[in-house]
């Protein structure tokens, strides 16, 4: 017998020690509702359940940014529902104004209301805002513009015996004229005169055709512009074409919805700029008649399209007709990038729960295992602890040896 070492005392404080951290660590995941609850619990399980969780973060951060997305859509898409109303009535105004039952001072009324409507669409264009952004006045078009290669024009002119004046330039009809001097007989010889006139013969290519006056736009002076003939009568064989540069695509304008979790996870959208002039609506003047505010002063910048005559008022209606049409084109795609936006929506949704659903299997508690594992531990505990009080009265035996 010895007393200087109670090794049975030693080994049960050493099971009362395991018993308690085990209940005690028991305690704290049936408290906390997680089997993880620091690194040395599952180090292996923490890091995968954190980069979860990372996850699912981003992806219901991400079906938020996708319905402020639709929000944005929507009142872009509601400002160009009331653009399209306003086209409709000019479509109808241009309808009545072509009717020759109207006055002139009828016609001018109807202009009226034509001026005000595209004053409208510009100001709904200027001002339409998502979160003090402008939607609809070109700051958010992105998208490239392809160009469109300049075409040479073609035209003929019908030679008499008057004189002609070509851009301005005269020539005068001579029997003998044979092209110096301006002067001219014949086609032949009016082309030889425009051949030396400097300021067309770089403009045109003159020739004689058939006893009428060919004219051909030079490269690198094709332009949609017809030229202006007075004394003899001027054809289109060929309609000339302006040369339109392309625009490169600038992706800062673009609108970028982070709709996923990641980097590179993202939808591109181009608004379109929705003004008048932009519709094929104006052109660039100071029209008293015919004025048009920019919808943020009230300075004339533009003119509307005009119906003053039977001609103009059918023109006018097929350019509104094309206008219609583009804010159709534009409110489709941003139907479709809605609904596209809606089912990214669901998807995040579903992606999110299934992520839970991984991550829960990681970090959560069985809370009925746990708890049998608690009670286990309890019972050990005391039992441990009953242990310690027996064993620490073991070495008073050695006191009967002493008396």
């Amino acid at each position: 017998m010895i007393i200087n070492h109670n090794i049975a005392a030693l080994n049960t404080h050493r099971q009362v020690s395991t018993a308690s951290t085990a209940q005690s660590k028991s305690m704290e995941k049936l408290s906390s509702g997680l089997r993880i609850n620091r690194a040395g619990d599952d180090a292996a399980g923490l890091a995968i359940s954190e980069k979860m969780r990372g996850q699912i973060r981003g992806l219901d951060m991400a079906a938020k940014n996708s319905q402020d997305g639709i929000s944005l859509i929507q009142t872009a898409e509601g400002a160009l529902n009331e653009t399209h109303d306003i086209l409709q009535r000019m479509r109808e105004l241009a309808v009545q104004a072509g009717n020759d039952t109207n006055t002139e001072s009828d016609r001018k009324e109807i202009q009226k209301e034509i001026n005000q409507m595209t004053s409208e669409i510009n100001r709904i264009g200027n001002t339409t805002e998502f979160n003090t952004q402008k939607l609809l006045n070109g700051d958010k078009d992105g998208a490239a513009v392809e160009g469109v290669t300049a075409v040479a024009g073609e035209y003929k002119v019908t030679v008499g015996t008057s004189n002609i004046v070509i851009d301005g330039e005269t020539f005068t009809y001579d029997a003998a004229g044979d092209g110096t001097g301006g002067k001219f007989k014949d086609a032949a010889s009016l082309a030889t005169a425009i051949g030396n006139n400097a300021n067309l013969k770089d403009k045109y290519t003159a020739s004689d055709d058939s006893g009428a006056l060919k004219l051909v736009q030079k490269t690198g002076e094709e332009t949609a512009t017809a030229p202006t003939v007075t004394g003899g009568t001027l054809s289109t064989t060929k309609a000339g074409v302006d040369k339109v540069d392309a625009v490169a695509a600038d992706p800062t304008k673009s609108l970028k919805f982070q709709i996923g979790a990641n980097e590179n996870q993202s939808l591109t959208l181009d608004i379109s700029d929705m003004r008048a002039e932009a519709l094929g609506l104006t052109s660039t003047g100071t029209g008293a008649d015919r004025g048009v505010t920019d919808g943020t002063s009230s300075t004339i910048t533009e003119q509307a399209l005009s119906v003053l005559t039977h001609d103009d008022a059918a023109a006018t209606v097929t350019t509104i007709q094309a206008a219609i049409d583009k804010v159709s084109s534009e409110r489709s795609k941003l139907g479709a990038n809605q609904n596209r936006l809606e089912h990214t929506i669901n998807n995040l949704n579903t992606s999110s729960e299934n992520l839970t659903a991984a991550e829960s299997r990681i970090r959560d508690v069985d809370m009925a295992k746990e708890m049998m594992n608690q009670t286990k531990n309890s019972i050990l505990s005391q039992a441990a602890q009953a242990m310690l009080a027996q064993s620490n009265q073991m070495s008073q035996g050695v006191l009967q040896l002493l008396r």
